[in-house]
């Protein structure tokens, strides 16, 4: 069993406030109970979101990220497992990485082509409009698998439209998700030029602020 944290701890360990922490629950659609742990899982989802955050991601874009990758892994039956926690329990898994998802980090059981960025210089501005690249055709996931119990017995849809559906949001998934990834390999080396320089131990040549508080006289305060 996963070593779980009540919201306190949870907040303190992401460095954000508990306002700021609510908010990504529900625009992510993430359960919210009060009184109860969070699992390991939950927190490593919550830290893939702010961490792209950090590197520049808009929201905006992360949350049409997330609705594509759920609508894929219902699509694969990923939902059919019974956890009300299903769409992140995959969360934190480190084995088969090229074939995982980016939010939820569920193996669709297939290479992802979008791990290496095109274009190499994008930017997080350049993910709120533009021409997208096309992704590389997603080839070695078949049609009509069905992900639900084991994968290495794989079921047949009952409907075949529906393995022709997932390769369709998969497309979809592949061309913002490469977006993402030469976004993120694009701000890197600003962020790590920002920690060099802010690094503890460091001491730093400040300025006055700009605006100072007046402090009043006792005679003023009389």
């Amino acid at each position: 069993m996963p070593t779980a944290q009540t919201i306190a701890a949870l907040c303190a360990r992401l460095n954000r406030a508990p306002i700021y922490v609510r908010g990504l629950q529900r625009r992510f659609g993430l359960p919210i109970r009060e009184g109860v742990t969070y699992s390991e899982s939950y927190i490593a989802f919550l830290e893939t979101i702010i961490h792209l955050r950090v590197l520049g991601i808009p929201e905006e874009t992360l949350l049409h990220l997330w609705t594509l990758e759920r609508k894929l892994m219902q699509l694969l039956h990923a939902d059919s497992a019974g956890s009300p926690t299903w769409f992140l329990d995959a969360c934190g898994a480190t084995d088969n990485p090229d074939h995982r998802l980016l939010h939820s980090n569920f193996d669709i059981g297939a290479y992802l082509p979008s791990q290496s960025p095109t274009p190499p210089f994008a930017s997080p501005r350049a993910l709120r409009g533009g021409n997208s690249p096309t992704p590389p055709s997603p080839t070695t996931l078949q049609l009509g698998l069905n992900f639900a119990g084991k994968k290495t017995t794989p079921e047949l849809f009952t409907a075949p439209e529906m393995g022709e559906d997932a390769i369709l949001v998969l497309r979809q998934y592949l061309t913002l998700h490469q977006e993402i990834v030469a976004a993120v390999h694009a701000e890197i080396p600003v962020l790590r030029a920002a920690v060099n320089r802010f690094r503890p131990g460091i001491r730093y040549k400040t300025s006055k602020p700009r605006f100072q508080p007046r402090h009043q006289s006792q005679k003023e305060l009389s």
